[in-house]
């Protein structure tokens, strides 16, 4: 065939193709489902309207006791006796388990017997420096009684010689014997005060000694008298578990005290919350058809699972409770004001609040769309730009499909 020929033909069906294929993409643009396909009956619509933004959040929270004071073993041991049962009511002082422990009876022996010994030892001591003073008195005594006669002599004998009675090598040696008394009397009052110094420390180390082995023997009979639990304080005990004759280790959570008739709230919030909720803040519990005032005592920031806690305390007598007891609780934010409400869904928690599916005219297509959202409490979220009042928004989880860009609904 001529090239000159075949060259227009296949110019035509080169066109010819082409516009066959932009028919085809009308007709699939006219007729082919716009987005992913989604069901009306599985996702949840609802429609931005305007109203008061209540900044409560509403929270399911748990009664604990105000105050709860644990039991743990201070000794190692067996378990004697079980005087109460877990629940019951006990009072201040009341006791409530005996262990005993043979090791710690055997210790408590030994030291005794070293401490009456020591006792013993101390009252020789004591004894030996009365007598050692005893002694030193009668000694000093007579070396007074000596010192004093031979100064009399003396006196004496220098009249005598005064008078040319007596020879000067008399009187020489009467004054060398009063000399002589007079030294063994100093040398006996400073020997004296050197041996009772001595034996007064001795004493007083004994001394020492004793108070310290009682120290420790007083430590010995309290870590005994630990074998014997009894309650700090009155209120109803918890998770006492011990059986007769069971070991127990010393650490070892015996149970615990509630306080009775007073109690606290555990709540549970979403980590969204964090940063606007202080202590002070204002909540509210209804129960058995009154209100109860509750303010945010303490607040655990810690986010476990994306939540954290808060402890409420009651503004006046709570009502009767149980422990563990599930409560519904209204926790105040801040003031109500006018805004663009959303119904809080599950779509938040897939978008981080950042776009939703927002719903066309004609409530079959739904596009995906960039939001600014704000607050979010008691069950609705606040619109801060995005939408408009009236348009619809898909706000059921997006797990299903995520990923899209629009959804066709049917």
């Amino acid at each position: 065939m001529d090239r000159r020929v075949a060259a227009p033909s296949r110019r035509w069906a080169v066109v010819l193709g082409a516009v066959v294929l932009l028919a085809m993409a009308g007709l699939m643009a006219r007729y082919w489902p716009r987005g992913v396909p989604v069901s009306r009956a599985d996702v949840e619509i609802a429609t931005v309207k305007a109203g008061a933004f209540r900044d409560v959040v509403v929270g399911r929270a748990t009664a604990q006791p105000l105050q709860s004071v644990l039991l743990d073993a201070t000794e190692d041991g067996r378990v004697e006796q079980l005087l109460v049962k877990d629940g019951a009511r006990v009072e201040a002082g009341q006791l409530l388990v005996v262990l005993s422990s043979t090791q710690r009876a055997q210790e408590l022996m030994a030291r005794s017997s070293e401490a009456a010994q020591q006792l013993a030892n101390l009252a020789t001591f004591r004894a030996g420096l009365a007598q050692v003073r005893a002694a030193q008195r009668r000694e000093l005594t007579q070396a007074q009684f000596e010192l004093a006669r031979v100064s009399r002599l003396h006196q004496r004998q220098r009249e005598l010689a005064a008078q040319g009675f007596l020879s000067p090598a008399a009187l020489e040696d009467s004054a060398d014997q009063l000399a002589m008394a007079e030294r063994l009397f100093t040398q006996l009052q400073a020997d004296g005060r050197e041996e009772l110094r001595t034996r007064e420390q001795s004493v007083q180390a004994m001394q020492r000694a004793v108070a310290d082995l009682d120290q420790r023997l007083s430590a010995m009979r309290t870590a005994s008298e630990g074998l014997a639990v009894r309650a700090p304080v009155a209120g109803r005990v918890t998770g006492l578990a011990l059986q007769v004759g069971e070991s127990v280790r010393a650490s070892t959570r015996i149970a615990r005290l509630d306080s009775l008739g007073r109690f606290k709230l555990a709540l549970r919030l979403d980590e969204f919350h964090l940063a606007r909720v202080r202590e002070g803040l204002a909540a509210e519990l209804t129960h058995d058809g009154r209100a109860h005032a509750l303010r945010v005592a303490r607040i655990d920031p810690q986010v476990t699972d994306g939540r954290f806690s808060v402890e409420l305390s009651f503004d006046a007598e709570p009502p009767p409770l149980q422990v563990g007891q599930g409560l519904d609780v209204r926790l105040t934010l801040g003031q109500a004001g006018q805004a663009l409400l959303l119904p809080d869904g599950g779509f938040y928690a897939d978008t981080g609040g950042a776009w939703a599916f927002v719903l066309d005219a004609d409530g079959r297509h739904a596009e995906r769309r960039p939001l600014q959202l704000g607050r979010r409490a008691d069950g609705v979220i606040e619109v801060l730009g995005g939408v408009q009042a009236g348009e619809q928004v898909v706000v059921s989880p997006y797990r299903a499909f995520s990923g899209a860009s629009s959804l066709q609904l049917h």
